[in-house]
């Protein structure tokens, strides 16, 4: 880059603004797909705010399946989850259940480390000052430590926060409510508080945690609105009142580590993309971080997003792939905005909420009701509109399953299958697999072709072949080559030229 008086020029096939987590996610995807990716982010490097601190039984299986959750060691796991401050069993079937206890900070250096090493290139301390859609590509121009550096790329992808600048500068629709309420939130030592889970006392709500000498306090005075922020958090003065007037106790001799304050402010844009704009994680979105569902929420955009816009720059498929993106991940954002709208309703409202608690208290006792808030709020309940058929994994993530491999040292687990970025085609172990696996033979560089079936009584061993997109979620399900055809157009785009081959564990991976 120029350190002359103009500005210094570059072009990428995708500028995403924003090195968060969803952010980070993307580039990664971007990379393994094959797609040249510039990252600019204002921060000089990864946040060091302790923030989220948990990753969901859905973002964990994401992980493991581009072999990622190595990077985090084995970090703290809890079944025990809630909904709206109600006790919530999250322990659901997957190798991942529960809820994993890794800070903010890590989350993003881990996701820092794989971006950068796939060839993503990461430009901090750059603030994005314009963006311009025309004549088939973005033009954006930011100001960064040698002065100003304009980019041209096929598309821009916003995953630059609540408070999102590419927001701001395309005048995309975001319709929704601001915050009537907010909880104040502080981490301090030298105070000895006893830990309380969604205490609610006469005059609000209380919650605390101490871990390795550290307290989390967060504290909400029932009726109280929200105060002037203006972008600053609170002082620890604000603070220690509020615990005190709730609590009754002093807290004013502990030593502030960091400060915060969120609001039930809900909004959700109108549209995922605008043309060669899209948006992903918290500028596409707004809601109190009720349960750890924010950061996972932006993550999972991005895993959907990655592989469907490398696709597109690469040329394998068609630009209105991306159309998916918004149509399956607005309706997923859709219901988690409402369940969190539910959630603050029962974690902020007064003495009024209490017979709402006492009679969902008492539907999280029947059959099937714990299942289905477990799997909303873990994201393992997600399902995604894939057209006509009754298949019971047809829009659902296949699950991690041990497969019965018929070569040695081929996968063992069905999520060792997608490491690489591509979908994978499970046969039936009948004659319809010979007729199927032609079919697929020209998509060989993007589809793997698996005739070792799942263990379990799924997919194939249930009369199905399965097709498994990118990103873990079950596009089609049947035993017509015409069906297996159309899925694996729309999935992954034209077929190759020239004669294909496709065979089972013939997929090289990408080197990583």
């Amino acid at each position: 880059m120029s350190g002359g008086p103009g500005p210094a020029n570059m072009t990428a096939d995708v500028l995403v603004v924003g090195a968060g987590p969803a952010g980070l996610t993307l580039a990664a995807e971007l990379r393994l797909g094959g797609a040249g990716v510039v990252v600019v982010d204002e921060r000089p490097g990864p946040t060091t705010e302790s923030r989220a601190s948990t990753l969901h039984a859905r973002t964990m299986e994401i992980f493991d399946s581009r072999d990622w959750t190595k990077h985090l060691g084995q970090p703290p796991r809890e079944t025990r989850g809630h909904f709206g401050g109600l006790p919530l069993d999250l322990a659901l079937p997957s190798t991942h259940s529960g809820q994993w206890k890794v800070a903010q900070t890590r989350t993003e250096e881990m996701l820092q480390e794989v971006a950068a090493g796939l060839g993503a290139d990461l430009r901090r301390s750059h603030r994005l000052v314009s963006v311009t859609a025309a004549d088939g590509e973005v033009a954006a121009e930011t100001v960064g430590p040698r002065g100003r550096l304009r980019i041209r790329a096929r598309y821009l992808v916003a995953c630059d926060g609540e408070d999102s600048t590419v927001r701001r500068l395309t005048g995309a629709d975001f319709p929704g409510r601001d915050a009537t309420r907010e909880l104040l939130r502080a981490d301090v030592s030298g105070v000895d508080v006893a830990d309380r889970r969604f205490q609610r006392l006469e005059h609000g709500l209380a919650i605390a945690a101490t871990r390795h000498g550290t307290t989390r306090v967060m504290v909400h005075e029932f009726g109280r609105p929200p105060g002037v922020r203006d972008g600053t958090a609170p002082d620890f003065a604000e603070v220690c009142s509020a615990w005190k007037r709730v609590t009754g106790e002093d807290i004013s001799h502990g030593t502030p580590l960091w400060l915060n304050a969120f609001g039930d402010a809900n909004r959700q844009l109108s549209r995922y993309r605008h043309g060669r704009v899209l948006f992903a994680g918290d500028s596409a979105h707004r809601q109190m971080p009720s349960g750890g569902q924010a950061l996972n929420l932006g993550i999972q955009d991005a895993f959907n997003l990655g592989w469907k816009l490398a696709a597109v720059v690469r040329g394998t498929a068609g630009d209105d792939l991306l159309d998916s993106y918004h149509t399956e991940r607005h309706a997923v954002g859709r219901d988690v905005l409402a369940n969190i709208r539910a959630q603050g309703h029962l974690l902020l409202g007064g003495p009024e909420v209490e017979p709402t608690r006492v009679l969902l208290s008492e539907l999280l006792t029947l059959p099937g009701v714990q299942e289905h808030w477990a799997g909303m709020i873990s994201g393992l309940g997600i399902r995604y509109a894939m057209g006509a058929g009754e298949h019971a994994l047809l829009g659902r993530r296949l699950p991690d399953l041990p497969l019965r491999p018929r070569t040695p040292g081929a996968p063992r687990r069905t999520t060792e299958l997608l490491r690489a970025g591509n979908g994978v085609l499970f046969l039936l172990d009948s004659d319809e697999a010979v007729t199927l696996a032609a079919v697929a033979a020209p998509w060989a560089g993007r589809v793997v072709v698996c005739d070792a079936p799942p263990a379990e009584e799924v997919g194939a061993t249930a009369g199905r072949a399965l097709l498994v997109r990118p990103d873990g979620y079950v596009g089609w399900a049947g035993i017509r080559p015409d069906g297996l055809r159309a899925a694996l157009r729309r999935w992954f785009g034209t077929p190759a030229p020239g004669p294909g081959r496709s065979g089972a564990f013939t997929h090289t991976p990408r080197r990583r």
